[in-house]
C-alpha cells in the first residue's frame, strides 16, 4: 500500500493546483501520475518541464515513443506502459504493432528504431556508461550527439515518472485501461 496520496486538485498543495489544472486542459483529465507528483509542486513542475522539453527534441514522435516505452518496459512501470500506449497510438500515430513489439521486447522491424531502443537501454542499464561500440552503432544508424542528449533527457523524464508511479502505486487511469498489456508469453 502506498503512503503517497493521489491528490485531487482541491486536496493538493496550493502551488500545485495551477499545474494540475494545466494537466486537465492538456489531457482532458487529471492523470494519476500528476496526482502523485502534486505532493511536491516542484516535482510536478519539474516533470512537466522535462516533458515539454523532450517534446521539443530532434526525435520524431515515433522515436520519442520508442524511448519512453522502452524505458517504461525496462522499469516495469504498470502505469506508464498503458498510458504511453494510449498516447502513442491515439496522439502520436504509433502503430499497434510497434507499441506491442516494444512491450513484448520483440524485434521492432526497423533497424533505426532498433538502434534507438538499444542505445536507450544501454544508457539506462549502464547508468550513463555506454561503450564505444554501443555509441558507434547508434551513430551508424543515423543518430548523433544531439540525439544522445535527447535520449538522456527522455530518460530523466521517465525515471521521474516511473519511480513516482512505483512509490505511489498509481492505479491505471480509466482512459488507459484498454491499453494494459500482458506479456506476449502470457497472452
Amino acid at each position: 500500500m502506498s503512503r503517497i496520496p493521489l491528490n485531487e486538485i482541491a486536496d493538493a498543495p496550493e502551488a500545485a493546483r495551477p499545474l494540475m489544472e494545466g494537466s486537465v486542459k492538456a489531457f482532458g483529465m487529471l492523470p494519476g501520475l500528476h496526482k502523485a507528483l502534486s505532493n511536491s509542486p516542484q516535482a510536478l513542475e519539474g516533470y512537466q518541464a522535462l516533458h515539454q522539453l523532450f517534446q521539443q527534441t530532434s526525435l520524431s514522435d515515433v522515436e520519442k515513443h520508442v524511448v519512453w516505452q522502452s524505458i517504461n518496459q525496462e522499469h516495469g512501470c504498470n502505469y506508464c506502459r498503458p498510458a504511453h500506449a494510449f498516447i502513442g497510438r491515439k496522439m502520436l500515430g504509433v502503430s499497434v504493432e510497434l507499441d506491442e513489439a516494444i512491450q513484448d521486447e520483440a524485434p521492432l522491424g526497423d533497424a533505426k528504431l532498433e538502434a534507438l531502443r538499444s542505445f536507450t537501454l544501454a544508457l539506462l542499464r549502464g547508468r550513463g556508461h555506454v561503450s564505444d561500440a554501443e555509441t558507434d552503432a547508434f551513430f551508424a544508424a543515423g543518430y548523433g550527439p544531439t540525439q544522445v542528449m535527447d535520449v538522456l533527457l527522455g530518460l530523466a523524464q521517465k525515471v521521474m515518472s516511473n519511480y513516482a508511479n512505483h512509490l505511489a502505486a498509481t492505479p491505471v487511469d480509466p482512459a488507459f485501461a484498454d491499453y494494459v498489456r500482458k506479456p506476449a508469453a502470457a497472452a
